[in-house]
C-alpha cells in the first residue's frame, strides 16, 4: 500500500498528460477555433453555416459600398481598397464568423492575405445581387488600436 502512495503522484501526472495530448490542451484547440473555412456559403436549417458548400448570394464581383466604420477601420489597418477587392475576389468564406440571416442583409466574412501580406477578414453584406456594403475590416495577425464609432 505504502509503494503505491509513492507512485500516485507520478501516476496522476501520467494520465492527466495523456488525457491532455490526447485533447491537446496546450495548443488551445477549440472547435469553434479550427471550423473550416470554405469557399461558398450553405445555410443549415438552424441557420448557422456549414463546411458544405453550394453558391449563395455573394456576387465575388459586386459593386462595393463602404460604411463609415469600414473606412475608419480600413485607414487605421492600413488596408486599402484595392487590397478589399482582392479579399472579395480570392478570400475564403469563413461560416463561424458569417450569419446568412443577419437583417437587413446577410453578412459574410471572407478571409485571405492580401498582396501585402496583410492577413486580412473583412466582412461583406450583399444587399442585391450587384452591390455589397463592407461592414468591418480585421487584421488577424496585429492589433491596431482604432477609435471607430
Amino acid at each position: 500500500m505504502r509503494s503505491l502512495q509513492k507512485y500516485l503522484p507520478v501516476i496522476l501526472l501520467g494520465i492527466l498528460l495523456f488525457a491532455g495530448w490526447h485533447q491537446e490542451w496546450w495548443k488551445g484547440s477549440d472547435k469553434k477555433a479550427s471550423a473550416p473555412i470554405t469557399d461558398k456559403p450553405v445555410v443549415t436549417p438552424s441557420g448557422r453555416m456549414s463546411a458544405n458548400v453550394s453558391e449563395g448570394l455573394l456576387n465575388r464581383q459586386a459593386r462595393l459600398e463602404y460604411t463609415k466604420h469600414a473606412i475608419c477601420r480600413m485607414d487605421c489597418r492600413h488596408v486599402t481598397r484595392e487590397e478589399v477587392q482582392e479579399i472579395l475576389s480570392t478570400g475564403r468564406i469563413n461560416p463561424e464568423k458569417s450569419n446568412p440571416n443577419d437583417q437587413p442583409c446577410p453578412t459574410y466574412a471572407l478571409e485571405g492575405y492580401s498582396h501585402e501580406g496583410q492577413h486580412l477578414r473583412i466582412v461583406f453584406a450583399p444587399c442585391d445581387p450587384q452591390h455589397a456594403k463592407v461592414i468591418t475590416c480585421i487584421d488577424l495577425e496585429k492589433d491596431w488600436s482604432c477609435s471607430c464609432d
